[in-house]
């Protein structure tokens, strides 16, 4: 098991973020609409899986923004914000800041993000939520790129992870 730190203190993590190379696992999330939609029936070139714990705080909201940005100009790019917000609060805070580029969905009902790909915190003040993290995939859902950021109060590796949407949309 992995762990991620919250102002110093570690924060266990229920197992270990898939590494490049291995083929992401299906996961059924919930859109802000509460339709439900699961991983494989996404259809892009490249699909950005980024695990917040919730958008209810600034770092996220921080992140959520600059991925907003970042990917605005990309074609045949997906970026999923996932957290176990409800949908009803990622659309409140998607609408306020314009947020278009990006799509928040929820982990809530089923759990299977946070348990599949070993981000769900076990432990300490925000047990329950997702670990701050980042992974890429390209269309058949082989991860290219893999990040678990080490401190919650911490974004990822904005540049990273644009760098290898980028190399993934020339193939």
């Amino acid at each position: 098991m992995e762990t991620v730190n919250l102002k110093g203190f570690p924060v266990p993590l229920n197992g270990e973020l898939p590494n490049e190379g291995v083929k992401a696992q299906d996961f059924y999330y919930v859109k802000g609409n509460l339709n439900e939609e699961s991983l494989y029936d996404v259809d892009v070139k490249v699909k950005i899986l980024i695990s917040v714990p919730s958008l209810d705080t600034n770092v996220c909201q921080v992140e959520t923004s600059k991925f907003n940005e970042k990917l605005a100009k990309m074609k045949d790019v997906k970026a999923l914000i996932i957290s176990k917000d409800l949908p009803f609060a990622q659309k409140r805070f998607c609408d306020s800041a314009k947020i278009n580029n990006v799509e928040a969905v929820s982990d809530f009902r089923y759990g299977d993000f946070g348990e599949d790909y070993g981000v769900l915190m076990t432990d300490g003040a925000l047990k329950g939520l997702l670990a701050r993290a980042v992974v890429v995939l390209d269309k058949d859902n082989k991860i290219h790129y893999s990040e678990l950021v080490s401190d919650i109060l911490m974004e990822p590796d904005y540049d990273s992870v644009i760098e290898e949407v980028e190399e993934l949309l020339k193939k």
